[in-house]
């Protein structure tokens, strides 16, 4: 049996934007039927997410998964909050990690894998001042004109 690899690749553009990504993590994700159905047709959202720990464990929260149209009354909510597996070292560096001033959980992009689970990268990130959003624009631009220059 072979399985169509799809690709599906979700992102939070503004994740990098607004803050400065220090360690990635993959971690798996909890969902219902209707669920991996949505988001195998792309019909998924990261913006405003955000994680966070109840009990030890991790959730994300305000992760948008649209409605699947087949799905009747069986169908799921589109904002509830998941939970993501990661193992038990993971989970206690994340936590080590939160409690630290000024760095939060950001997922970054969500993903289906070769056997067919949906995954999502996260980041321990640490939120950007206004000057160093105007320092990435700038980087932005530059690479851009560089690009521009390469290409004629």
């Amino acid at each position: 049996m072979k399985i169509l690899t799809n690709n599906i690749n979700i992102k939070n553009k503004r994740a990098s934007f607004d803050y400065e990504l220090v360690d990635q993590y993959v971690a798996g994700i909890v969902l219902t039927g209707t669920e991996i159905k949505a988001i195998r047709l792309g019909k998924a959202s990261l913006v405003d997410t955000f994680c966070f720990f109840a009990n030890g464990e991790l959730w994300i929260k305000n992760m948008h998964i649209a409605e699947y149209f087949f799905g009747s009354y069986n169908n799921h909510q589109p904002r509830r909050d998941r939970k993501l597996l990661l193992n038990r070292k993971e989970l206690s560096k994340l936590i080590k990690a939160t409690k630290e001033t000024g760095y939060t959980i950001i997922p970054s992009k969500l993903f289906i894998n070769e056997k067919g689970l949906a995954k999502i990268v996260i980041f321990t990130a640490k939120g950007k001042k206004e000057y160093d959003k105007r320092d990435s624009l700038r980087e932005k631009d530059d690479r851009r004109e560089m690009d521009r220059a390469f290409k004629k």
